[in-house]
């Protein structure tokens, strides 16, 4: 019998007190009996694809299970996210980590989480206790799993990290600007009177971190059933896929961020939810006018001067030798927020939502709620703060909410820049009710699309119009995607469950619309004869055949794409000094023809030299591969990897693929992009599809770690086990936690 099981085994029948396995640090004797007596309540049943159907009794006792399973297929990811989340990344990355961890502590303190933990309704607490329990009973029965650095998670940590996005509102402070700030201890003065200059980068904007959310109403469905397309664009392997279910009504499907309790896009057996990055303005800064007054820093508020809070912070880091440093770092706050950086003389004041404790409880009651009114009350929270929602239900409804957590504000004021700090005119004035935001429910064409764009198109002429709502309310324009979903939508009727999946896996490049006919006026203006034309002739007929569609065998993706990026690198910069989308920028007249062609030969000559022909098929250079369990996934072209057609959403692919990180390979390797993918048709018993991109374990020596990297390649699905009659069809293995 392994250590492990006979330790657990020992203490179900009394026979040892403490065994030393068991103690994992911070735990008592009462703690490891907790857990076991919890344990008992809960079952985790395996399917043949790994994924992890775990049943409770209660809620607590579903998310108790939730939290074992996590913790069994992915370790190093669930701690990693608890890590960074309080601002302790420098304790295991070392010193250069040192500014993120300081941008999380602006906003973050324990003692504040602590404190909320303990004034929370007694069944988020018993949430947050079985979340706590659930992670450190795997640390007890797992002795040869060694964390980084959490040996024992609490309860209150929860409220850390209690909304599923994956970068979080938080992240948008720059790295650079905030360095460049306080590195400058004791006082900052030196930057006081200064801004920070942030180089602006050439190149592609990095590959859309959001996501396509797509719902079809009954009418327009072959089995008159509403569908629901979850299609969330991550980093691969950000997110897990999960069901849990409890004998008090919890019954929930779908992603879940590694680390948090709650399925974040998903469904249950009544409705869907599928959420999408850029809703409306909900971070703003300030201007802040400072004065050094005997040496202490006040600001400027309303004809009068307001003491700037000084707040010492210490930052922990490891060092190179192994040991702990740190470093002390006065911070300073005003009314506002914290402060951030400095530009034109003035220090700059970050305001955004900080409401772990509502967060939290909107993330998770919004997986229980069982009808639209349930789900829109869950809404009225309003702290879902960085995403759009669409939404699909077994009644035939579906809707889409723009936003969530929208400030009132002066609409006088440019809230896209910062705002000055000394004028009570700027101060937020409350939050919108959902019904003043930008919504739609049920619109006469029969379906709703958002892909990070506009709400404007959302459901073609049934959409929102923007002279209704204040600029704040939508701060993205259209792309690419979104001009692809309506084009794959508009007019369509007798939707099935297969037909929504390949309408969302529709293979056009949208953005090449716009921009090969300047590249094309560009070539036909060139003198006949000339040198140029003649070396270009064959790309450019390559180029005006390709229908905008990829696929594994064409050369016309490859050098369109190349074509692209290589533009893109030439005017990158100065689309970025202009504030302009890149891809935005490739199709306007600021782009010469020069750099077109330029750019044209370079990415020909660039595919001749790296793959020994300048029309290499598509498949050739794109690929899937998964080597290493690593966060940061190694890539080498010498090992194996398979085929994948689809693009960068920058094109418009709206199965988007990109890679992330800068490339040290010749041939592409994605990183971001479909990730998890579910379709759901929302019939009396519920169907649904689903793919993830590698598989549900993040360990290489798992049958689990990438058993859906070929589907996923190919676009192909799997069937939902959502009942337990298909979970005991398809049933790997059953077991309760511990064992």
């Amino acid at each position: 019998m392994p250590v492990r099981r006979a330790l657990f085994a020992a203490i179900a029948c009394g026979i040892v007190a403490a065994p030393p396995a068991l103690a994992a640090p911070g735990a008592s004797v009462t703690d490891v009996a907790r857990w076991q007596a919890q344990a008992a309540n809960v079952s985790i049943a395996r399917d043949t694809w790994g994924i992890p159907h775990v049943t409770g009794k209660t809620d607590a006792d579903a998310v108790f299970g939730l939290m074992y399973a996590q913790a069994e297929d992915d370790f190093p990811r669930v701690e990693l996210n608890y890590i960074n989340a309080m601002g302790r990344l420098a304790e295991v990355e070392g010193e250069r980590e040192l500014y993120r961890d300081l941008r999380m502590k602006l906003f973050i303190d324990p003692q504040e989480l602590q404190a909320q933990y303990r004034a929370s309704p007694p069944w988020l607490q018993k949430l947050m206790d079985a979340f706590a329990d659930g992670l450190n009973f795997y640390l007890a029965t797992h002795p040869h799993v060694k964390p980084r650095l959490i040996t024992h998670f609490e309860p209150w940590m929860a409220l850390s990290f209690s909304e599923g996005s994956i970068g979080g509102d938080i992240e948008s402070v720059n790295l650079t600007q905030l360095e460049a700030f306080y590195g400058q201890q004791a006082r900052p003065a030196a930057v006081a009177l200064a801004g920070v200059e942030t180089r602006l980068a050439s190149g592609l904007d990095p590959e859309p971190s959001g996501s396509n959310g797509f719902a079809i109403a009954p009418a327009i469905t072959k089995n008159g059933h509403a569908l629901l397309m979850i299609n969330p664009h991550t980093s691969f392997y950000f997110r897990p896929e999960v069901q849990m279910t409890s004998g008090e009504g919890l019954n929930a499907y779908g992603a879940v961020t590694w680390g948090q309790f709650f399925v974040y896009q998903g469904f249950n057996e009544r409705l869907g939810w599928m959420h999408t990055s850029g809703g409306g303005d909900v971070i703003d800064e300030y201007l802040e006018s400072i004065v050094d007054k005997d040496g202490a820093w006040f600001y400027r508020y309303d004809g009068g001067l307001r003491p700037l809070k000084a707040v010492p912070m210490t930052v922990p880091y490891k060092l190179a030798d192994g040991a702990m440093g740190s470093t002390t770092i006065t911070v300073y706050y005003s009314h506002h927020g914290p402060i951030v950086r400095a530009q034109d003389g003035k220090w700059v004041a970050v305001r955004l939502m900080n409401e772990p404790l509502k967060a939290l409880t909107q993330s998770y009651t919004r997986t229980k709620a069982r009808d639209y009114a349930a789900f829109y009350q869950t809404m009225e929270l309003r702290t879902n703060s960085s995403n759009n929602t669409v939404y699909a239900d077994g009644d035939g409804n579906i809707a889409y909410f723009h936003g969530n957590f929208i400030p009132v504000r002066d609409p006088r004021f440019n809230w896209k820049q910062p705002v000055d700090g000394s004028d009570p005119a700027t101060e937020w004035k409350g939050l919108h009710t959902v019904a003043q935001t930008i919504t739609l429910f049920n619109p006469k064409n029969g379906w709703i699309q958002n892909t990070n764009n506009w709400p404007y198109s959302a459901a073609g002429a049934n959409s929102p119009r923007q002279q209704d709502y204040p600029a704040y309310m939508s701060v993205y324009g259209e792309n690419a995607r979104g001009l692809h979903a309506v084009k794959v939508f508009q007019n369509k009727t007798g939707f099935t469950l297969d037909s929504l999946i390949a309408a969302s896996y529709d293979s056009e490049l949208t953005a090449f619309e716009a921009l090969l006919p300047p590249l094309f006026a560009a070539y036909d203006a060139l003198p006949a004869g000339d040198a140029q034309q003649l070396a270009l002739a064959d790309k450019i007929a390559l180029l005006r055949a390709w229908d905008w569609r990829y696929s594994l065998t064409s050369t016309a993706t490859s050098l369109a794409v190349f074509w692209g990026q290589e533009l893109a690198e030439l005017t990158g910069k100065q689309a970025r000094e202009q504030g302009v989308p890149v891809v935005d920028f490739l199709a306007t007249d600021k782009v010469t023809a020069a750099q077109r062609l330029a750019a044209l030969a370079t990415a020909a000559d660039k595919l001749q030299r790296d793959f020994g022909n300048w029309q290499t098929p598509w498949g050739e250079i794109n690929r899937f591969q998964r080597l290493t369990g690593d966060i940061v996934q190694p890539f080498d072209d010498a090992q194996p990897s398979l085929p994948v057609p689809y693009a960068s959403g920058n094109w418009g692919a709206l199965a988007a693929y990109g890679q992330s990180s800068k490339s040290r390979t010749k041939r592409i390797y994605g990183e971001r992009g479909n990730s998890f993918v579910a379709a759901v048709e929302f019939g009396p018993r519920i169907k649904a599809k689903s793919i993830l991109a590698g598989g549900q374990s993040g360990d290489p020596k798992s049958p689990h770690f990438q058993d859906q990297a070929a589907m996923y390649a190919r676009g192909e699905f799997k069937e939902v086990l959502f009942y337990p009659d298909q979970v005991e069809q398809h049933l790997e293995r059953r077991y309760r936690p511990g064992e």
